[in-house]
């Protein structure tokens, strides 16, 4: 698994979860993550969630930390383990931070507010996921908390820390599958 940062403000609007998306705008081949910092505007039509959309909720925020997860080899299920590890990772790294954070599924809170929303969802060449955490608590439709009110400030530095330790994960549980011999 393929990590970069991009170093430029983007717009998440729900369009970027799509096949091919690290590829065809940042050159980055093959299953891949990619994190990215920006507004957050995604309208019901491009919601991927249909409980949120039942429910309708959409997802804004003036500013977040953005990830987006392609894997080209994961099934649906196994994705959607892989998005839990994710946010368990997201969770350890908080509190290495001294931030006591809890975790419900594939949401993370702190002091009762969230900070994230997170979906998987499969097309027809990948599995895909979209993690995002609030950097700051304005633009939300409900209450949130936020990296900076928690204290994080170097939010590329906090970023990359996540982004190398989710594909060093994804390549120790890679070796862990060819490293044992087969029984009958």
């Amino acid at each position: 698994m393929k990590s970069i940062f991009i170093d430029k403000e983007i717009t998440y609007t729900g369009k970027e979860l799509s096949p091919h998306w690290i590829y065809k705008n940042f050159n980055v081949k093959g299953s891949a993550i990619c994190s990215f910092i920006g507004p957050v505007k995604v309208d019901l039509t491009e919601m991927v969630d249909i409980e949120d959309v039942i429910n309708d909720e959409p997802i804004s925020s003036d500013k977040m930390l953005n990830f987006i997860i392609e894997d080209f080899e994961a099934n649906l299920a196994h994705m959607v383990s892989n998005q839990r590890l994710f946010i368990c990772i997201i969770k350890e790294t908080l509190e290495e931070y001294g931030i006591k954070t809890k975790r419900n599924g594939d949401d993370l809170f702190i002091n009762n507010k969230k900070l994230s929303v997170s979906i998987a969802t499969k097309s027809l060449t990948s599995s895909l996921v979209h993690t995002a955490l609030n950097i700051v608590s304005e633009g939300a439709p409900i209450s949130v908390s936020s990296l900076n009110e928690a204290g994080i400030n170097n939010i590329k530095e906090f970023a990359n820390k996540i982004l190398d330790r989710f594909t060093e994960e994804i390549e120790d549980m890679n070796f862990a599958k060819s490293k044992v011999r087969g029984v009958l």
